[in-house]
């Protein structure tokens, strides 16, 4: 049914109820012909009209056109306000909960915008709780709905993240690119400049990184020229990432300072801020290991914070790996082992490239407590899990780092297979 015939058949519904002719509902402002064409979907009436009718037949404008009560209305508007609020303050599970109700009330069935909210919030609960898979597959459903232009773009920018800690760096690439790279690119706004850094972080994954830096001088261009904090945050962040993959450290943790700076002003978006404050302390750990007080410091607040905000588990759990790194540096591989079993518990077989790096963590600190057939099992595992990862210059670093750890442990013949799959991996 068309919704002008769903509305002219709440409006004969609710007529009848209140035992009222056509003739009677006209009276005096409209034709009862009028109203019988209104009644059968052959005529759409105006706000006015509609306002008028609702009046006359003593029920709620909502309801004439969406289906649903005033009440009704406050209902739905109020649920998806408290989903939202778990969302926001790390209560995943209760947000995937609050919006999976509401996406199943039939009476946001004719209620587009709402519906869409709901199921939006839903596929970013979904992602928050670990269900990359289920995510993408909501937010491919609702890419396929004609959609306001700042939806498309935040379901794009939320595809092309889900896609990238999949490890499908194709298809995030093609979900980034058809809003960027066509043949006529809309003007820059924050929400396209965000959708451009998660692009960016996903050529930078890939080792494309030639593309990386001419992209990063473009976003950080569009950026200085928005002037606004979301799109500095954005561009600086993900355009350390490139310049330290370069070998400007920094330069790069001047970016990631800067973004850090900028969203501690604004006193929005608390996720961000959590990971930023990682980021920050991930650029120092690169170049200053072993000041393990301060990096300690702030990989545990940073732990701390990203499990009070909408972030990920994979975020908390490299939040823990992190800190395992830095035990392991203090020279602390008890305190090493038990931040990666943190991480192994938050990880329900997120990607290949995270489940290894957990493992191989936790054999280096199994290995230096003297567990060398334990820290050997967890090494060939990560290996395990490195032959399921995608081809990338991200995944040779960490072949090369598992390669280190096996020929700690004294695997010669396993160092020299992760050896040759890190330089397969970047094509030598």
């Amino acid at each position: 049914m068309t919704t002008s015939d769903l509305v002219g058949l709440r409006i004969k519904t609710v007529r009848r109820q209140r035992g009222l002719s056509q003739a009677q509902l006209a009276h005096p402002e409209l034709s009862d012909s009028y109203v019988s064409l209104i009644e059968s979907g052959k005529r759409t009436p105006t706000p006015a009209v509609l306002e008028l009718l609702a009046q006359k037949l003593d029920c709620s404008l909502s309801y004439l056109v969406n289906g649903v009560t005033a009440e009704q209305m406050n209902d739905l508007e109020l649920g998806l306000g408290y989903a939202r609020l778990a969302l926001e303050n790390g209560e995943v599970h209760e947000a995937r909960t609050r919006f999976a109700e509401l996406v199943a009330d039939n009476n946001l069935t004719g209620l587009t915008a709402l519906r869409q909210e709901a199921e939006y919030g839903l596929a970013l609960a979904t992602e928050a709780t670990g269900d990359i898979a289920e995510a993408i597959r909501i937010l491919r459903r609702l890419d396929g709905e004609d959609l306001s232009a700042e939806r498309h773009v935040e379901i794009a920018l939320a595809l092309c993240r889900c896609y990238r800690d999949k490890g499908e760096l194709v298809a995030a690439v093609q979900v980034g690119e058809r809003i960027l790279s066509g043949a006529v690119r809309p003007a820059w706004t924050d929400g396209l400049v965000e959708l451009g850094a998660t692009l960016l972080s996903v050529y930078w994954v890939r080792g494309d990184l030639l593309r990386a830096r001419q992209f990063s001088a473009e976003l950080l261009a569009a950026a200085e020229l928005l002037g606004t904090p979301r799109s500095a945050v954005a561009a600086s962040w993900n355009a350390a990432r490139v310049a330290e993959s370069i070998g400007r450290a920094e330069e790069a943790l001047s970016l990631v300072e800067r973004a850090y700076a900028i969203q501690s002003e604004t006193a929005t978006a608390p996720r961000n801020l959590a990971r930023l404050r990682g980021a920050v302390a991930g650029h120092r750990a690169r170049l200053q290991p072993h000041d393990t007080d301060k990096l300690r410091e702030l990989f545990s607040q940073t732990a701390k914070d990203i499990a009070e905000t909408s972030a990920g588990v994979t975020d908390q759990a490299i939040a823990e790996l992190q800190l395992a790194t830095v035990e392991l540096t203090a020279g602390n591989p008890e305190r090493a082992a038990e931040h990666a079993r943190s991480a192994e518990d938050l990880l329900a077989d997120q990607t290949p490239e995270m489940d290894a790096h957990m493992r191989m963590v936790l054999a280096r600190a199994q290995g230096a407590m003297g567990g060398r057939e334990e820290a050997l099992a967890n090494a060939r595992d990560a290996v395990r899990f490195m032959e399921r990862a995608s081809t990338s210059r991200q995944a040779a670093t960490k072949w090369y780092a598992l390669a280190e750890t096996l020929e700690g442990l004294g695997d010669e013949e396993a160092t020299v297979e992760a050896y040759h799959r890190a330089l397969a991996c970047v094509g030598l």
